[in-house]
């Protein structure tokens, strides 16, 4: 411990130092300026101005998503902090390491009803982790390194750190320390030997196996034996929304994506297997459908290092609580001397039926010559970049069609808000990807009605210099509100046309970017060419889109996987009423 006595403030900043953070997503208020100071005192750790709070969130989400490492968010008290829930909340919904700091009021105002005084852990308690509101200067540096170690270990997630002005205004002195200990709080990592052996058993007396991975596949490096076992085994596999990336979308054993617009092929191997391994996935709504009518002969495996997850909506037959990473390297080596014991001919058997429900080719669409149909946008994108891009998105039509259409090779490169499904996400998280990936390709596939949600961050990009590819796949509606409405609503179109759009070049123009619009078919792939070779500059490319075009498959509301409804022949009006 240091003798010399330094300022709350400037303990807060050598703990980030001390867990070598580069970066700390922000914007300024009277209650953190104590900590602003003393940023603007050092240069280790590089503060990003975002131009709202909820952006600063986004984008702290964004670098950790694509970098498994912890984002910073620093806000000041009241609306500072209120603005940021909704990117806590995503982060929380799809297990994102984040540590939120949060300024408050002076602590002998707190209760008071103060200029800018909110129950910041009140308001976030439902949507983090945890949440400390620290009102001792000598313990910043104990409940910092506690809440980098809650939010990296066992189920990641955000920790909101609250923190009263005159708190980072007293004097203290300053020792980091150097582990850390939470009675309360012991995640497991390794999953346990007799578990580990009863899946191994399950899996390998499997006839119509199906391996089902989620995002927690994707982080700490759990894609390596994941992919080993795969190829291992040979059986087929199949990816949340959040999951996409763990294997590769080359790979001959994976099906695509599952659930509500999953492909027909993984939906109806979900639905008629009779041995389900769920790795790193926690059975949401968008992926069972409709619970009684889920997987109805399936005996389940399932792992996951949160055991509140484990057997929440689904029973499962063998559980498995530890990281994903080292379960399933545990469960390759057991499972290597013993591969002989598959029935292999009963496996054939069932890749025959596979082949067959592919056969269906669900991602199907009909090409035009005169609209831009947005699943030829994302499929020109991916040949255009190599399916090498970190791609963001926003929430909707377009969304789907990203995971689609969209090849993911690798981990950590499809960034998107798959739990709480917040609409502006994409810009911001993308800036958080590129600042983490300076000369990385990054691309957001967003929607005319998503991208005006967080546009003014088109200003941070400037400011550093961010060469984003936004994607704007343009058909001047909310598109899965129509969609829905569509099919749900007799075409009650509520408040789902987006009227009165900007000129999004002109505006992309005005931010100082570059701006293309394209309108016809054959123009596509050349925006796209001449967008992504810019490679110092950020370019919005706005693509006008058939405004009538749905996602498909679909598996409506209280129907199961094996109820999907595929594309309607065009002037089929049944087949789409069906769907309600």
């Amino acid at each position: 411990m240091s003798d010399k006595e330094i300022t709350g403030a400037e303990i807060l900043i050598r703990c980030l130092q001390d867990e070598n953070i580069e970066f700390i997503f922000g914007y300024p208020g009277g209650a953190a300026l104590h900590i602003y100071d003393a940023l603007y005192q050092q240069d280790r750790v590089r503060h990003i101005l975002a131009r709202h709070e909820q952006g600063a969130a986004h984008a702290a989400d964004g670098y950790a998503r694509s970098t498994g490492k912890p984002g910073v968010v620093l806000v000041t008290s009241g609306p500072g902090v209120t603005n940021a829930v909704t990117g806590i909340a995503t982060a929380y919904m799809d297990s994102i390491p984040m540590v939120i700091i949060a300024g408050q009021v002076p602590s002998t105002l707190i209760g008071d009803d103060a200029f800018q005084e909110v129950d910041t852990v009140g308001i976030t308690r439902p949507c983090v982790k945890h949440n400390f509101l620290v009102t001792d200067v000598n313990k910043i540096a104990a409940t910092m390194k506690k809440a980098f170690h809650i939010a990296s270990s066992g189920r990641p997630g955000p920790v909101v750190v609250d923190l009263p002005k005159d708190i980072t205004n007293q004097l203290a002195p300053y020792e980091y320390p150097k582990d850390i200990h939470i009675r309360s709080y012991q995640p497991r990592d390794k999953g346990h030997g007799k578990q580990i052996a009863r899946g191994v058993d399950l899996l390998l007396q499997a006839k119509r196996p199906i391996i089902y991975t989620g995002g927690g596949a994707v982080f700490g490096g759990a894609h390596l034996p994941l992919r080993e076992l795969v190829g291992m085994l040979k059986f087929p596999c199949t990816s949340t929304l959040m999951g996409l990336g763990a294997v590769a979308a080359s790979d001959p054993n994976f099906l695509g994506m599952l659930g509500m617009h999953g492909t027909y092929e993984s939906n109806m191997a979900m639905h008629d297997c009779d041995v389900m391994f769920a790795v790193g996935a926690r059975f949401d709504d968008r992926v069972t459908g409709d619970l009684e009518k889920f997987s109805p002969g399936a005996r389940i495996v399932q792992i996951d290092v949160d055991p509140s997850s484990i057997g929440k909506n689904v029973p499962v037959e063998v559980p498995i609580v530890g990281r994903c990473g080292e379960v399933l390297a545990e469960m390759l080596e057991r499972a290597k001397p013993r591969l002989g014991e598959i029935d292999r001919p009963a496996v054939d058997a069932w890749w025959k039926q596979i082949e067959k429900w592919k056969g269906l080719n669900s991602l199907a669409y009909a090409e035009s010559g005169e609209m831009i149909k947005p699943q030829f946008v994302v499929q020109k994108m991916m040949e255009v970049t190599g399916g090498g891009a970190f791609v963001t998105s926003d929430v909707g039509q377009h969304q789907m069609w990203a995971a689609q259409h969209y090849g993911f090779e690798e981990p950590l490169r499809w960034i998107n808000s798959g739990g709480l499904g917040t609409m502006g996400f994409g810009l911001p998280a993308a800036m958080g990807v590129q600042i983490a990936h300076p000369d990385a390709t990054v691309a957001c596939i967003t929607g005319d009605a998503s991208i005006i949600m967080c546009i003014q961050e088109l200003s941070t990009c400037k400011q550093y210099g961010l060469p984003l590819k936004i994607i704007n796949l343009n058909n001047r509606y909310m598109g899965m509100v129509r969609q829905w409405q569509e099919f749900f609503y007799a075409r009650r179109y509520a408040h789902s046309y987006m009227d009165a759009l900007p000129d999004f070049v002109a505006l992309a123009e005005s931010f100082g970017h570059a701006g293309i619009r394209v309108e016809k078919p054959g123009d596509v792939e050349g925006a796209l060419r001449e967008a992504f070779g810019m490679k110092k500059q950020l370019v919005f490319v706005d693509v006008i889109t058939d405004p009538s075009e749905n996602v498909y498959p679909m598996i409506a509301a209280g129907k199961g996987h094996n109820e999907m409804h595929l594309k309607p022949a065009p002037g089929d009006e049944q087949a789409a009423r069906e769907l309600a």
